[in-house]
């Protein structure tokens, strides 16, 4: 045996990640792809594998630790046999895609040709053995998921003429995002935003009185938003023709896809199983949240999923992690009264925003929200007949135990590549559980595509849309490629969090020089009369080229309004091209104009500049 250092992969652009657990200590012994610790950045949480097999000697990181691609995690004695096992994942070279015969109405598709691929991602051939039993269905164009992603791509499809087979677990389309996370979230932060408008009506003479939760009406509202969307769907899914089958999907063959048929909703086993042919498919699976290991099976600790269920009004309610999805239910339930605490293992809380952003929203939500524990980790859920018990562990954690009404664990999300049975496709998964794909979002095998939360972070509805549109242009034999500038990410919070591009963290990982130019929105007239005027606009533009290439906006509306910034990165704008373009007045989306100025040197809103 060889004592070897196990090191964090690549895990993209990421840098600081924080460690929100770790899964082994001294003496484990690990098989490959056995889990190391786990990683939480912006909306996703990653397992680091362990490559080989050996014995854990000694661990190198503990809770809060903050690591980056090539950070030391463990001293591994590796058993002989584990020896250039990282050498052996990599694919092979290319060879000839075999598609299966097909008959009645999926005829076989020609084999199309790609953009270059990376050697991350070099498309093969499937060396797994092919499927040789009984087929029910047959499909050209095999879509696993129907969330944003999904749909997107499966109407897409049918658009261009290519018989579709939609494989989706639940009754209705819309995946995670439509039913169990942005649309109900955000139908229930309406309601709040308007609880909080409350103080600055009254501070301008229109009083109400204190509002009344009539729960069960709510959970009316919420749901009513979410069926006129599911139900046009599933007429958009019918005037296409597209074939939807409710089901698990498990690959069994590089051309088959196994469906464990459900029915109803909640879904729930149908006792058949079915087998679909596909000439090609597109994988768009998602995510799951992430379980503590000590989180115990009680109604009262909840996912986000049961978060937006509004199981009941908490007085005291606790959300582990301090991302975007626990502040933003945290946002609901502090509207409707309840006194919420914020445990988060790091320093920071909205992992990926720069902190200038960050800190007008704790300015903010001092006096809403209750505690908020940093550098803590939570330790202990226990459930008991009065509540929740919690215990943690840090710097600001309190000495006793706390006990909660309701708790919301929201310390990120796992893609579901595990769950889909890839090795019968010969479909590669990378050392962080996502399936590595091309620009034209190829897996290793050619007429496999990946999509979504399954290909890595960020894990977002608008990502997935357009990574559906990219992988069935290139399935039907068009030039397309998947080369976004930006991303843009939102918290829809009070006040909302939305950012482009690059933030000024990453431009200074990365060793670009940038020019910031800041507008306050105390300037601004229309945040003034909006009584949101603690915003501010923030554009990040290349040194030496003047290109916009990230850009940042706090306060009321930002996730309506980052839309102008995602498109002046995209079109490769400079400070002038914004400064020059006339918006109307007074709105908040001239501070994006405005900020541009500022960064001209011709903004007239504001005192003017120092001469250096």
């Amino acid at each position: 045996m060889s004592l070897i250092e196990v090191k964090v992969p690549d895990i993209g652009d990421y840098h600081d990640v924080p460690v929100i657990e770790v899964l082994v200590k001294p003496g484990d012994v690990l098989a490959p792809e056995d889990p190391i610790c786990t990683l939480e950045s912006d909306k996703a949480t990653m397992d680091v594998p362990c490559p080989v097999a050996g014995v854990v000697r000694e661990v190198l990181v503990k809770v809060g630790d903050k690591v980056a691609e090539g950070t030391p995690l463990i001293r591994l004695e590796a058993a002989e046999a584990g020896k250039g096992a990282e050498a052996s994942s990599a694919p092979s070279e290319s060879a000839a895609v075999t598609t299966p015969a097909q008959s009645g109405s999926a005829p076989a598709l020609a084999a199309t040709p790609s953009a270059p691929r990376s050697d991350a991602a070099a498309a093969v051939a499937s060396s797994a053995p092919a499927y040789a039993g009984e087929v029910h269905h047959r499909c050209q164009l095999l879509v696993l998921g129907g969330g944003p992603g999904g749909y997107s791509a499966a109407f897409r499809a049918a658009d261009l003429g290519l018989d579709v087979l939609l494989v989706e677990r639940e009754a209705v389309l819309g995946g995670v995002c439509l039913n169990v996370g942005c649309i109900p979230s955000k139908a229930l932060l309406h309601l709040a935003a308007g609880i909080s408008a409350r103080d600055h009506l009254a501070q301008a003479g229109i009083v109400f009185e204190a509002p009344k939760i009539e729960l069960e009406r709510v959970r009316a509202h919420r749901d009513e938003v979410v069926g006129r969307l599911t139900k046009g769907l599933a007429g958009m899914a019918k005037a296409r023709g597209v074939r939807v089958l409710q089901g698990e999907g498990r690959l069994v063959g590089p051309h088959h896809l196994e469906v464990r048929r459900l029915e109803g909703d909640p879904a729930r086993p149908s006792g058949t199983v079915e087998i679909v042919e596909f000439a090609q498919a597109i994988l768009a699976a998602g995510s799951r949240p992430v379980r503590l290991p000590f989180q115990p099976d009680d109604p009262r600790v909840v996912d986000s999923t049961g978060a937006l269920a509004l199981p009941l009004l908490p007085q005291r309610m606790l959300v582990v992690g301090g991302g975007i999805i626990g502040l933003e239910m945290g946002t609901v339930y502090a509207a409707f009264g309840a006194t919420v605490d914020v445990v988060e293992a790091t320093a920071d809380l909205f992992p990926g925003a720069d902190r200038d952003l960050v800190r007008v929203w704790e300015k903010k939500n001092a006096g809403r929200f209750g505690a908020l524990y940093r550098n803590t980790r939570t330790t202990a859920l226990e459930a008991r007949a009065d509540g929740v018990w919690a215990s943690f562990e840090g710097e600001s954690a309190p000495k006793e135990a706390q006990r909660y009404d309701l708790v919301l664990v929201a310390v990120g999300r796992r893609a579901n590549a595990s769950l889909l049975g890839l090795e019968a496709a010969g479909v590669r998964v990378d050392e962080r559980g996502f399936i590595p794909v091309d620009p034209q979002r190829r897996t290793n095998v050619p007429h496999i595509f990946a999509i979504g939360d399954l290909t890595g972070n960020p894990m977002l509805a608008h990502k997935a849309v357009h990574e559906g549109h990219v992988a069935v242009e290139a399935a039907a034999g068009r030039k397309a490629a998947f080369d976004a500038l930006q991303i843009p990410s939102v918290a829809y919070t009070d006040p909302e969090i939305a950012w482009a591009g690059l933030t000024e963290a990453e431009a200074k990982a990365r060793g670009l020089k940038v020019e910031k130019a800041v507008f306050p929105w105390a300037a601004s007239g229309r945040a003034i009369a909006n009584g949101c005027e603690e915003g501010f606009t923030k554009l990040l533009f290349e040194a030496e080229t003047h290109r916009l290439v990230g850009g940042a906006i706090v306060g009321a509306g930002a996730g309506d309004l980052i839309g102008e910034i995602c498109l002046a990165i995209e079109m490769g704008a400079e400070a002038g091209d914004i400064a020059r373009t006339i918006h109307p007045h007074p709105t908040l989306i001239e501070t994006v104009g405005l900020a541009a100025e500022v960064a001209e040197g011709s903004c007239t809103d504001l005192p003017p500049a120092r001469k250096r």
